[in-house]
């Protein structure tokens, strides 16, 4: 055993926090996690493990802690799936109502069985285990436990814990009449503009896009994620690295799209142009997206707008959408007013602290800031509500799908506010694979698994309603990070880390009853070191995993479409790949290589990129999809085409492909080095395309109309 090899004890009190002590790697290796990893891993969980009796005693702490507990903090469950715990002392009789969502009551009912008993502080205790009958309502509940002692008839109320009912199955996604399975684009919406954008796409861009897309017979519109990015400068690029995952960006707001705009004196009016004009000069412009110029502009015109008074009837929306959504609206505001305050100074250390004097002091100081920002989510929105009517005024039976992010930024309104909610010193990332061979550490904090059950999953139903409330699907990436979490503690390698078990029973099911209740399709992307087992369970559930042509393998060559699951959404590349004009162009292997990413020769890397390409290019003349000397279009129609042929139930259309873009939109593994999320939609030939000459373009309209046919 070395130095690094973890003792049996600290081996079993990682596995009792659902810390993996050994796995597979992508590669087929068996990996031991070190000691190190392990003792920094559960220091997160808030684990004492200095010395080798905190270990023992952390690890008895363990073993005994449920059966202190009458009810668990929370309980998430389908009915029949898995029954309540409940530990009742010796001399007790225990008696479970629930109080149902709306207002009634319910008796459940425990059967006979034989409990198992246990000595815990001197006391004997009984479990009994109690499931949920079948015909149980679904929805978010409260369990209450009663206690009597024998012999008495006075009962106590003991305890209560959040019950949450989930759906067993959702249902197959909606499609337009006369078909049984859909299609639907995939698109940047920043990187989309339209000559009445401000620099960058944006909510009225997205609601054209929908309707563009609808008319050419898609059924949704799938976008990077609209989560609520920096309020100040410099913004972070990354869609996937957001401030705050339950609230909205209104770096994508159309200013001229508020109501209140009609009202705008003309010098008021003035000021709102003059902060467009210079923004709007780089709408055709391929180069570069620069939100900090884009949101300085925007900031100026929503500050002039937002001081004209609202009517009755306006004045009464927004006090119904702030009473709805509650404290954290009011504390996601207070964070973008603290940002305003402290921008360009050194924060101190007690304004990171949400419960400080400090804070307090600063949330009546900077009451209106609070209040403009609260207003800016109303007005998010809205333009949201009008997007997704558009989308489907145009045909789409789905609409638009946003996008889930894996986690938030460690400075962030989310990591601020809900700090308890989060491992500190911990970073998510992925281990090595075969397209990112040094891992991933993606700079962002992990939920705890034990404070979310503590929190009955409220922040991830809260999440989850906000992107639902004005879509049709939510793509979540990374899917299994809502069973699995690879944690790097700080200062390790991303190779260093480990896995994190997460209850997914509970995270699968808040997110299918959230998703059932707005009538929503969930996709997971479900691609790379994903146990089986996890595709099978999505799959039994309802919710559709992920194929990218590229990725599906057999043997040395390509998996026919025909064998691909019928329950994902297919696709011939994602976000995290070049466009297919650039991948046929090896742009993936070029890029890596000139930004250092290898890990291989470069020879070795074109070589299997070639062998990769031919072997493609054989299958598709194999079906007769493409001819002897095909161009780039036509591979690319043919590569769509091919994915066609699968049983999918639902077909994503890169916007990318569909204009001929080169350029990757996102690198893995760099941040400095490209810039990543900040590429607009460009043609072949380096051209900005712009929405406006979007369904007139020969090569969009073309590669549409063949999907269509195909369905």
């Amino acid at each position: 055993m070395t130095d690094d090899s973890p003792t049996p004890d600290l081996a079993r009190l990682a596995e009792a926090h659902g810390i993996a002590t050994e796995y597979w790697s992508f590669f087929g290796d068996r990996v031991q996690v070190p000691a190190p990893t392990l003792r920094a891993v559960l220091t997160a969980m808030h684990v004492d493990t200095s010395t080798d009796a905190a270990v023992a005693a952390a690890l008895a702490e363990a073993d005994i802690a449920p059966w202190r507990a009458l009810l668990p903090p929370s309980f998430v469950s389908r009915p029949g799936a898995r029954p309540l715990p409940v530990h009742v002392p010796d001399g007790h009789d225990v008696r479970l109502v629930v109080a149902l969502e709306d207002g009634s009551w319910r008796d459940l009912p425990i059967p006979n069985q034989q409990p198992v008993a246990r000595e815990v502080d001197g006391v004997t205790v009984w479990r009994i285990e109690v499931p949920l009958p079948g015909d149980f309502p679904l929805g978010w509940h409260t369990v209450h436990a009663f206690l009597t002692p024998f012999g008495s008839a006075e009962e106590t109320a003991a305890a209560h814990a959040g019950l949450v009912v989930t759906p067993e199955r959702m249902p197959d996604p909606p499609t337009r009449r006369g078909r049984s399975r859909g299609w639907g684009l995939m698109a940047q919406l920043y990187s989309v503009r339209s000559h009445a954008s401000w620099g960058m796409g944006d909510f009225a861009d997205l609601g054209d896009l929908a309707a563009i897309a609808g008319r050419e017979g898609a059924d949704f519109l799938l976008v990077n994620p609209v989560h609520a990015a920096d309020v100040t400068s410099p913004i972070e690029p990354s869609p996937y690295r957001p401030a705050s995952r339950r609230f909205i960006a209104p770096l994508y707001v159309r200013p001229e799209d508020i109501r209140e705009v009609a009202y705008l004196t003309p010098t008021e009016r003035a000021v709102v142009e003059a902060a467009r004009t210079p923004v709007a000069a780089s709408n055709d412009d391929p180069t570069r997206i620069d939100r900090d110029a884009v949101w300085a502009a925007k900031r100026v015109a929503l500050d002039a707008i937002f001081v004209v008074p609202l009517s009755a009837g306006r004045q009464a929306e927004l006090d119904a959408f702030a009473a709805g959504e509650g404290q954290p609206l009011q504390d996601f505001a207070l964070w973008c007013a603290l940002e305003e305050h402290y921008e360009g100074a050194e924060r101190p250390a007690e304004a990171w602290d949400i419960d400080s004097p400090l804070v307090e002091a600063l949330r009546a100081q900077l009451a209106d800031r609070v209040r403009f920002h609260v207003w800016l989510q109303w007005i998010c929105d809205q333009q949201l509500e009008r997007a997704q009517a558009a989308a489907q005024a145009s045909g789409m039976a789905i609409g638009v799908m946003h996008d889930l992010a894996v986690g938030v930024h460690p400075l962030g309104s989310d990591a601020w506010s809900l700090r308890d909610m989060y491992a500190q010193g911990i970073a998510v990332g992925a281990p090595p694979d075969m397209y990112n061979q040094q891992g991933q550490t993606w700079n962002q904090p992990p939920w705890l698994p034990a404070a979310l059950a503590e929190s009955g999953y409220a922040p991830l139903r809260d999440m989850i309603r906000t992107l639902l409330r004005h879509a049709g699907a939510l793509r979540i990436d990374h899917v299994i990070g809502l069973f699995r979490l690879w944690w790097i503690p700080e200062g390790l390698s991303p190779a260093a880390g480990t896995y994190v078990r997460y209850d997914h029973e509970a995270m699968i099911g808040v997110l299918m009853l959230e998703a059932q209740r707005a009538g929503a399709v969930l996709i997971g992307e479900d691609l790379g070191n994903v146990e089986p087992w996890v595709r099978d369970y999505l799959s039994a559930r309802g919710i559709l995993g992920t194929s990218v042509l590229w990725f599906e393998r057999e043997g040395d060559g390509f998996r026919p479409p025909e064998q691909y699951r019928r329950s994902v959404l297919a696709t011939v590349n994602t976000h995290d790949l070049p466009p297919t004009a650039g991948y046929l162009a090896d742009e993936h292997v070029a890029l890596r290589a000139r930004l250092g990413l290898l890990t291989r020769p470069v020879e070795e890397e074109l070589a299997d990129a070639d062998a990769e390409r031919t072997a493609m290019l054989d299958l598709l003349r194999q079906r007769g999809l493409i001819g002897d000397a095909p161009t780039e279009a036509e591979v690319i129609e043919a590569l769509y085409a091919l994915i066609a042929q699968s049983p999918s139930q639902l077909l994503g259309v890169a916007l990318v492909d569909a204009v001929g873009e080169r350029r990757a939109q996102n690198v893995p593994g760099t941040d400095t080095e490209y810039p990543n999320w900040q590429i607009p939609l460009a043609d072949g030939a380096g051209r900005a395309v712009l929405l406006d000459d979007l369904a007139s373009d020969p090569r969009f309209t073309h590669l549409t109309a063949a999907v269509d046919a195909a369905f």
